[in-house]
């Protein structure tokens, strides 16, 4: 069994959002809600100082502290390493965006359009997977991985700065990158263990 887990190169990082962006599509996210997000920031002083970028998401933590908290069962892991949210069973009392040290949940107190008058036709069938009062996330595309394709992060990146693969195969790509490369966790000191890793 496959577990999933991701690797983003911050080298090649150019801060672009394209993936941002790919996940709002592929989500049908309403304003204000990315499931993936690009931080910047600045190092160094001039004249050598640079841009930085730090994309985030959900970290499919193998020991999700999210997944603890939430009163219903809302919140489940699949065999896959994958941290889904059953909208059906999710009562939003926000737990698990408490939980989260990633903020990488997004509650949904209202669905609105981009524009003012009224949805969009995209809109109109995109907004249906979302529930007013639940809580969502990123969940690496699984329906897209369950076909064989790339999450739509991955397959947007215009300078290939994000992988994903089999986590527990030394030999996947993941594996030898994490290896080879020093591959870092964000707040490893939470022992969450997250699936998402970075190269710097």
């Amino acid at each position: 069994m496959v577990r999933w887990g991701m690797v983003i190169d911050l080298k090649r990082c150019i801060g672009c959002q394209s993936c941002s962006m790919a996940c709002k599509t592929e989500n049908a996210t309403p304003p204000s809600i990315f499931y993936r997000h690009v931080m910047e920031g600045e190092v160094g002083k001039y004249p050598s100082g640079k841009r930085v970028y730090l994309p985030l998401q959900c970290m499919h933590c193998k020991e999700p502290l999210c997944m603890k908290v939430c009163p219903t069962g809302a919140t489940t892991q699949r065999p896959d390493g994958v941290v889904t949210v059953d909208a059906e069973k999710c009562m939003g009392c926000k737990y698990c965006v408490v939980a989260c040290p990633y903020g990488s949940r997004y509650f949904y107190r209202e669905i609105r359009s981009y524009f003012p008058d009224q949805l969009t036709p995209f809109e109109k069938v995109g907004y249906t997977k979302h529930t007013v009062g639940t809580v969502g996330k990123c969940d690496f595309c699984v329906g897209r991985l369950e076909k064989g394709w790339k999450p739509a992060c991955v397959q947007t990146c215009p300078t290939n700065a994000i992988y994903i693969g089999d986590l527990d195969d030394p030999n996947s790509e993941v594996s030898r990158l994490i290896r080879e490369r020093n591959g870092y966790q964000l707040h490893p000191e939470l022992g969450s263990d997250p699936s998402v890793y970075y190269l710097a």
